[in-house]
């Protein structure tokens, strides 16, 4: 059993947040749950768990899967994710909205960002559609 907290920054041990999620024993209650294991999947660069949670729109499946693997690995094992701040959270019976602030570094200089996330139900899963990216931590959103 993991004591360790969890990396989507609830405060709560891993063991009891996100850790069900990614061994695939539990779906995502809300989109504001999948947005947190999905940040705590970076962090642990759990790559096949990101794809998995991402809608079949989604651009970045414009890349073939190798590749798309490829960057993923890359991008979570060069970015030191600090902090996952939630703005906002909306939701509708088959759609949500989530507004957050992540703070990550990478080769030492500050990448953070605030997105708007946009969640889609499919088959009674959360998946993460896409998002509206701003530079830097953004509360007037």
């Amino acid at each position: 059993m993991n004591e360790k907290l969890c990396t989507c920054k609830s405060k709560k041990k891993y063991s009891d947040c996100c850790e069900k999620y990614h061994l695939g024993k539990s779906n995502c209650e809300n989109a504001q749950d999948l947005m947190r294991s999905r940040f705590s999947a970076y962090a642990l660069t759990l790559v096949d768990y990101i794809i998995k949670t991402s809608h079949p729109e989604n651009i970045c499946f414009q890349k073939d899967l190798k590749t798309l693997k490829k960057d993923i690995k890359s991008f979570c094992e060069e970015t030191l994710f600090e902090n996952l701040e939630i703005l906002d959270f909306t939701q509708e019976k088959k759609q949500a909205f989530v507004t957050f602030i992540a703070t990550l570094k990478a080769n030492g200089k500050d990448i953070s960002f605030t997105e708007i996330s946009h969640f889609e139900k499919i088959a009674g899963k959360w998946l993460y559609k896409g998002g509206q990216l701003f530079e830097g931590s953004r509360k007037d959103l």
